[in-house]
């Protein structure tokens, strides 16, 4: 299985202001996108999996913390699975890729953060590879 890879950005400012690219990263595969504003920093979104689907996390404003877990099972998942924290930062634009095979939660840590994310499925396609854990089924430290 493909493991998580964090796309490091660049920015580039003037007096117009800021510029900021990923002139590595391809997005040919990317079929949709849609914006995740949590509303406070206590809520922890999660777990949600997918065996096929990939996404890219990219944070719009604030600070988030994006947790990871390779999914051992599908069907009946191991509460033993240790989730990894990606922190997303506006200020150090990066865009994290998330392959088939985890389940991600996401959590605000600063008031008003914005999280854009990418997919390589179709809705319709994301629906029928969608996994849905409870919160508290792994453990995390942050």
């Amino acid at each position: 299985m493909p493991e998580a890879r964090l796309y490091t950005g660049e920015d580039f400012g003037d007096d117009r202001g800021i510029l900021r690219f990923f002139n590595t990263f391809d997005l040919s595969s990317i079929r949709r996108m849609y914006e995740i504003r949590p509303s406070n920093t206590s809520y922890f979104r999660g777990w949600q999996g997918h065996k096929i689907e990939s996404k890219w996390f990219y944070c719009l404003s604030g600070s988030l913390n994006i947790w990871l877990v390779k999914v051992d099972n599908f069907e009946s998942p191991s509460p033993e699975l240790n989730p990894k924290a990606f922190e997303l930062k506006v200020e150090e634009p990066s865009i994290l890729e998330v392959p088939g095979g985890y389940a991600t939660g996401i959590q605000a840590l600063r008031a008003n953060s914005g999280l854009m994310v990418f997919s390589d499925y179709s809705l319709r396609e994301s629906k029928a590879d969608d996994y849905r854990y409870p919160k508290d089924l792994w453990v995390i430290n942050g």
